[in-house]
């Protein structure tokens, strides 16, 4: 049986509440910063307005939590400080994020710790959407450029049904300037939660999550050319092929690794436990070979990997994980090798290198 009250040892979670997508995925002052969507006094989403939670480390196996960095009272983010990400600029820490009320707008809070944030008297700096996009405005993605920096604010188009990534430009950080849209997807209602990188040999790492009209949202992972406002996609792997995983983002860090962290969700599992049960997924390093986009846990984790486990059966197509009270999660294509990191009741299976990867709760 799964016992679902022993705490993961090395996927973060925070020691009681909600936990939902990563934000602000940074290196900054010697720990890596990982943020998270949080309600603080329940197991629950939707009892309380979002929160970010927070939560450092060096080593990404040795978690600290540290106080919630952004809490919803200020009279643009009463509904909420949602999804966004982190920039450093000149030894200060910022964080971009959807503040809501009545409307969806973009603010921004400082820090010169990288503990305590303080909202920008200026906010909201981006006060709500063009035209290219609608109601459903959220989850700025901060990036340097060549030429200044660049916010990609993921929304949709009801007419059009399209999902958009609307772009904007700045030079401060504080004050935008619409562009256009970056990139779209029709037959969508939305997209949400991009992360934009700039990469190596001048190519740029751009993720979303898509959500399509009539089927299941799904995390797209792309390298591509960006240049003036549109982002030229030349790789694209639906790389977490997984049942239980959502809203990956991207981060650059002080070594030059394009990481990948997603949510490993508590959205089906209510039931199943008396507290949430959803984490943060181990860090994946993104990279490019031989023309595919691979995924595979960062160096600092890799002592933790297996090539067997028992709830993984490998068959002729594939393989199998079974899981408790739940159909099993059925992988089928060409399979040479499995790495496998095991985490109490978190499995997460990397295949042929981290061409494929696998993300269940068991």
């Amino acid at each position: 049986m799964t016992d679902y009250t022993k705490k993961p040892k090395f996927h973060f979670r925070p020691a009681k509440g909600w936990i939902n997508d990563p934000n602000g995925l940074v290196w900054f002052k010697g720990w890596y910063h990982v943020f998270y969507q949080h309600a603080p006094d329940h197991e629950v989403p939707w009892k309380q307005p979002m929160h970010w939670g927070h939560a450092r480390t060096k080593d990404f196996i040795s978690w600290e939590e540290l106080p919630v960095a952004l809490a919803p009272g200020a009279p643009y983010d009463g509904g909420g400080c949602w999804s966004g990400t982190a920039i450093v600029k000149d030894g200060r820490l910022y964080l971009f994020y959807a503040a809501i009320t009545a409307v969806s707008t973009i603010a921004v809070a400082v820090s010169d710790d990288g503990v305590n944030f303080k909202k920008y008297e200026g906010n909201p700096v981006i006060s709500g959407y063009p035209s290219d996009g609608g109601p459903d405005f959220r989850d700025p993605a901060v990036c340097r450029t060549d030429d200044g920096y660049c916010c990609v604010v993921a929304s949709g188009n009801p007419e059009k049904k399209t999902g958009n990534l609307l772009l904007y430009k700045s030079g401060d950080l504080l004050n935008w300037n619409y562009s256009g849209v970056m990139c779209e997807w029709s037959g969508c209602k939305y997209a949400e939660c991009p992360s934009l990188v700039k990469a190596e040999n001048g190519l740029y790492l751009l993720s979303a999550s898509v959500c399509p009209l009539d089927t299941d949202h799904y995390f797209s992972v792309m390298y591509g050319a960006f240049s003036g406002n549109r982002f030229t996609i030349g790789q694209v792997s639906e790389i977490d092929k997984g049942p239980d995983q959502y809203a990956g983002q991207i981060f650059r860090d002080n070594a030059g690794r394009n990481i990948l962290i997603a949510w490993i969700p508590g959205w089906k599992y209510a039931g199943f436990a008396e507290r949430d049960i959803g984490c943060m997924s181990v860090p994946r390093e993104i990279k490019l070979k031989d023309g595919l986009i691979t995924a595979f846990p960062v160096k600092e984790l890799q002592h933790l990997i297996k090539t067997e486990d028992p709830a993984v059966r490998r068959t002729g197509k594939g393989f199998v994980i079974e899981r408790q009270g739940r159909e099993p999660c059925v992988y089928e294509g060409d399979v040479r090798d499995v790495h496998i990191i095991r985490d109490e009741y978190i499995l997460e299976v990397f295949v042929n290198g981290g061409e494929s990867v696998c993300s269940v709760l068991l």
